[in-house]
């Protein structure tokens, strides 16, 4: 390190941090990026074509577009959910897209650190101390900081130290296996896997109260599962899967697993000199459990928060990357959220959820909503047919074998 004070210190190197640490070097200030390593959290890595395009994000690092969706309802019925003309699902790897949002900061001026936070201290000076390890069971080390940026996960410790009940945040866990991709001919039902292909399964078997999936990745692919029950296996539902769609001679590359936050935290900052962002912040998009697009676009607005704070001494600036997020995304969180609640209930909604999916109106809506990143308003008899179907299957009027 090069420096005893930094502008600001940022824990965590994911896709939240990178990003809040990027943009708050191109501002002007000193930062310090503090990553463990050696960790990748288990993710489907989908991407909506808008995240390239919103931080200059080079199509090279996608290893696969998808541009269908299947969904697997309890039953085994299988629907298709072409993405269509409108564009595709941006398929990365963690572990390669990540280091690239690291690399990108550290060539914007930002200081790299390989090392684990261990908590934030202070003393009689205006600034707090963060104290790290470079590495387990080396020497206690500091800086100073004139701001704090928590990215450091759904259990983040510098949340627990600085805000108010963030270590009850509930939380999903996932798990996945990825696997070296199947070559043609290796699986008995070639419409078992498609490399083009997202496959989502709503079937109680897999995940109680969540879903599993299997996402392409080019030359690999994610195979996970994810709940809130810390009774359910997620490695035999991960072990189930592979065997039901002969993906068991499939090379394991690695096994990764964490926690997942269900909700954005009430406060995201201390009030005085802390900000989080990404799972930290708890902004995972409920039911779809997609976190990357929204990591980065908090990242930006608790770095564009902390710049403000910085430059004008107001640590009320803090407040402010809370109140846009959830302005640009709070009601389509509330929406999902309230989905996962009802449908994800028992294999009987499930089913009807599936069937739902099958509905072109729906299938349309959802991708400009995933593409754009936020309600689409055009076609305002499109959703009042949508809403007359919800309302058909939420009675049971309608058969789960339904087509229309």
């Amino acid at each position: 390190m090069n420096q005893d004070i930094y502008d600001a210190v940022v824990v965590g190197g994911g896709p939240a941090g990178a990003t809040a640490a990027t943009e708050l070097a191109l501002a002007g200030h000193s930062v310090l990026l503090m990553e463990r390593g050696g960790r990748i959290k288990p993710c489907g890595g989908a991407i909506p074509p808008r995240l390239l395009a919103d931080f200059d994000i080079p199509q090279s690092l996608l290893v696969a577009r998808a541009r269908c969706a299947r969904m697997i309802a309890p039953s085994g019925r299988a629907v298709d959910m072409p993405v269509g003309e409108i564009g595709y699902v941006g398929m990365v790897d963690r572990d390669e897209f990540d280091e690239w949002l690291r690399e990108r900061a550290r060539s914007c001026g930002v200081e790299r650190l390989p090392a684990t936070f261990e908590k934030i201290e202070r003393d009689d000076a205006d600034h707090p101390i963060v104290t790290f390890r470079r590495q387990r069971g080396g020497p206690i080390e500091q800086v100073r900081a004139r701001c704090i940026v928590g990215a450091d996960g759904a259990r983040s410790a510098v949340a627990k130290q600085s805000l108010p009940n963030a270590e009850r945040v509930k939380c999903v866990f996932a798990y996945h296996e990825i696997i070296k991709s199947p070559d043609p001919g290796m699986i008995a039902d070639n419409d078992t896997y498609d490399g083009d292909r997202c496959d989502v399964f709503y079937q109680g078997k897999l995940s109680p109260d969540f879903y599993a999936w299997v996402f392409p990745h080019g030359e690999t692919a994610s195979i996970g599962v994810g709940s809130a029950n810390k009774g359910f296996s997620l490695r035999g539902a991960v072990a189930q899967m592979r065997s039901e769609l002969d993906l068991t001679r499939c090379e394991t590359v690695r096994r990764e697993g964490a926690p997942i936050p269900l909700k954005p935290l009430k406060r995201w900052d201390n009030g005085a000199d802390v900000i989080v962002a990404g799972d930290a912040a708890g902004i995972v998009a409920p039911a779809s459990g997609e976190g990357i697009y929204y990591a980065m676009v908090g990242g930006r607005f608790s770095a564009q928060a902390a710049s403000q704070f910085l430059k004008t001494g107001e640590a009320t600036a803090l407040k402010t990357a809370r109140k846009r997020f959830m302005k640009e995304h709070g009601r389509v969180f509330w929406i999902l959220g309230m989905m996962q609640y009802f449908w994800y209930s028992s294999d009987k909604r499930r089913e009807r959820f599936v069937d739902m999916c099958d509905d072109e109106d729906v299938q349309q809506l959802t991708w400009q909503a995933y593409m754009n990143k936020k309600l689409v308003r055009k076609k305002p008899l499109a959703h009042i047919k949508i809403f007359l179907k919800d309302t058909a299957h939420l009675l049971g009027l309608r058969p789960a074998s339904s087509q229309g």
